[in-house]
């Protein structure tokens, strides 16, 4: 219920309160208008300068028992009521595995963080972090994956034990190679048995599959049949690519290599799987790819509001009522005015 809300009482009809501006004009009405002792005397001659209108204690007590019975009658008018409002959020959200290349060819510099250069798996998982960030309802997690996969975080909705974990998508951590049959293998057995409604797996590479025991689009023709969506992403400038050495001297030397990624493939497994395929040339272009992926699964979240309020105008009503006979009472006895 909408009203006005003073120290976490509610008031229905707050427009009421204004009423209580009239008390001062009130009491400043009865003052001067109030009626004097009823004595009277042969010539008020002589008295007239000690009894122009004043009031007695007894006059005070009454016009304060009046208009307190009027600010609780105002009161309860506005409808004062304490109490809280419940918000229940229910999200449907949505079970997702990132699959990130770890091969030795993401230390290629064609991606950028700010204004200095960097390599594609630097840039990859500060592009993922935000997307993680992005998502509080979803539970994600990591396989990285090089000549075989690695597990760096289960399906979790811990998000901020999830990015430091980031840390463990490294280079050189198992053999090298791009092993994205069984990367995507991995990935489906994490989510086939998750509730989730909605099931995705994200797989970034930069190159084609050269290793483990699962074809590709076989993974793929699995992820159709448990309902799992992948959306691939081919990581990597067109053409070539500086890619770091270190020379006899110890120093680091840059030479150009060659780009090569299955787009064919990586076509193949989003379209089996009904995800989509992206390319991403730069920071940039990855930035705005995870951005549309986020755009295009989002969480239905449900917010149910339940108002719990308690009336109290009652009491302010019988309080009213309480001072308004209180009031009349002691004025017709023991502050009874003479005829």
């Amino acid at each position: 219920m909408n009203g006005l809300d003073v120290f976490g009482v509610t008031f229905a009809f707050p427009w009421a309160l204004a009423l209580l501006l009239l008390i001062p004009l009130l009491a400043w009405l009865k003052g001067k208008f109030g009626g004097t002792p009823g004595v009277v005397f042969s010539s008020t001659q002589t008295l007239r300068s000690i009894g122009v209108r004043r009031r007695s204690r007894a006059g005070d007590l009454l016009t304060a028992l009046s208009l307190a019975a009027f600010a609780a009658f105002v009161i309860a008018l506005a409808r004062p009521q304490l109490g809280k409002t419940i918000t229940r959020t229910q999200a449907s959200g949505i079970d997702i595995m990132l699959c990130i290349d770890v091969s030795r060819s993401m230390l290629s510099e064609d991606f950028s963080i700010g204004a200095q250069r960097a390599n594609r798996i630097e840039a990859v998982k500060r592009v993922a972090q935000q997307f993680i960030e992005q998502r509080p309802n979803d539970r994600i997690g990591i396989i990285a994956f090089a000549g075989r996969p690695y597990l760096v975080s289960p399906l979790t909705l811990d998000h901020d034990w999830l990015i430091q974990n980031m840390d463990r998508v490294q280079i050189g951590l198992v053999e090298d190679g791009t092993a994205i049959g069984s990367a995507l293998a991995t990935a489906e057995n994490r989510l086939k048995d998750k509730e989730a409604k909605t099931k995705l797996i994200v797989l970034l590479t930069d190159g084609d599959n050269n290793a483990g025991k699962v074809m590709p689009l076989t993974a793929a023709e699995a992820a159709k049949a448990l309902g799992i969506r992948i959306y691939t992403i081919g990581a990597g400038t067109r053409g070539m690519a500086p890619y770091p050495f270190t020379d006899p001297f110890g120093r680091t030397v840059y030479q150009n290599v060659p780009v090569q990624i299955d787009e064919d493939t990586l076509k193949k497994i989003a379209a089996l799987s009904n995800g989509e395929f992206f390319r991403a040339t730069d920071t940039r272009s990855l930035r705005e790819i995870f951005s549309q992926i986020d755009k295009l699964e989002k969480s239905k979240i449900e917010v149910e509001r339940i108002a719990q309020y308690r009336d109290f105008f009652p009491w302010f009503l019988i309080g009213g009522v309480t001072l308004l006979v209180a009031e009349i009472a002691a004025s017709q006895t023991i502050w009874r005015r003479l005829p």
